[in-house]
């Protein structure tokens, strides 16, 4: 039997890809909310994981995460790597894999992205020319 090719375009996640993604997710948010580690950086540690992108082969996973209210520490980052050898444990105990995925951390710069990208936009400048640009015709609208 021949294989399916993916249907998505170039360079977007397929469907299998974003559900095993979502589950390690939460198989990783559910080690951070017990909070059973060894190491002092990470045992205290009020850790977000806002999303995790899956490689193609679901061999690597990129778990971007944020700290409650505010930046994980440098010192919290290391932490992580040094534990991703038992989170990969952890996920694989939650996740039904071939393989066991190694596990990269990345901060989540998403909110602080969407704070910049609104303070911009209330700007008297760009308020005026946002208001002033001409709006194009409607659907519905019979060229009268």
């Amino acid at each position: 039997m021949a294989k399916r090719q993916n249907d998505n375009p170039p360079g977007m996640p397929s469907q299998r890809q974003l559900r095993v993604a979502e589950e390690v997710r939460h198989a990783l948010a559910a080690v951070f909310e017990r909070g059973d580690f060894r190491d002092p950086d990470l045992a205290n540690a009020r850790i977000t994981v806002t999303e995790v992108r899956a490689s193609p082969d679901l061999k690597h996973m990129t778990a971007f995460i944020s700290g409650l209210g505010r930046d994980v520490p440098p010192e919290q980052f290391a932490a992580l790597k040094r534990a991703s050898a038992f989170l990969r444990g952890q996920v694989a105990k939650s996740v039904r894999l071939k393989y066991a995925p190694d596990l990269h951390f990345q901060p989540d710069n998403a909110l602080d992205y969407a704070m910049k990208m609104d303070a911009l936009m209330k700007q008297p400048a760009v308020r005026r020319d946002i208001l002033s640009a001409p709006r194009p015709p409607a659907e519905d609208d019979d060229g009268e």
